[in-house]
């Protein structure tokens, strides 16, 4: 029970701590996750049930509202059936090197994304994603290379003003 305790308020501390860089210090020093390589940038303030089960490798960027599923409790539905005596179910989940996952994205479990691989936002990621890809939708699919994403995004390397971005905007609309 101490244990339990410990672990519950060290997820209320990170709930708590409103700077994203101090809960990721705090992630990596007490070890909330099996592992936590450099240069993970870990948004989301709620911690997964389970997280010794995801290990996230070297330069990543979870942003905000990201699910990580690494355990289903439907066993307790089953057992309620009294057809047979049903175990917790309980999966892993790896992230590689040079990942971006966007917000309110879900990541199920046992699933290894990357290395290079990019998540769009709010996409439901059912199988390993394979490297050099990015995915997106519900569930999610490959819809294009983590090398074509590169080049796109090399044409929008010069700094806006906030002028300079809504008229971009609204040539954008009314072409």
């Amino acid at each position: 029970m101490k244990s339990w305790t410990k672990n519950q308020l060290k997820r209320i501390r990170l709930y708590l701590m409103i700077n994203s860089d101090k809960r990721n210090r705090y992630l990596k020093k007490h070890q909330i996750f099996k592992e936590m390589g450099e240069n993970v940038f870990f948004q989301p303030r709620i911690i997964p049930s389970d997280p010794k089960l995801i290990k996230f490798h070297n330069n990543i960027i979870v942003t905000s509202n990201v699910t990580f599923v690494t355990h289903d409790i439907f066993h307790l539905g089953l057992n309620n059936l009294k057809i047979g005596t049903f175990s917790y179910e309980q999966n892993c989940i790896e992230v590689m090197d040079n990942v971006f996952i966007g917000c309110n994205s879900t990541i199920l479990g046992n699933i290894k994304i990357g290395p290079n691989a990019l998540i769009a936002a709010g996409s439901v990621v059912t199988k390993d994603v394979l490297p050099n890809t990015v995915v997106a939708g519900n569930p999610a699919r490959v819809i294009g290379t983590f090398e074509d994403f590169i080049e796109k995004r090399k044409e929008n390397i010069k700094p806006f003003t906030e002028e300079e971005l809504w008229k971009k905007f609204t040539e954008s609309k009314n072409k």
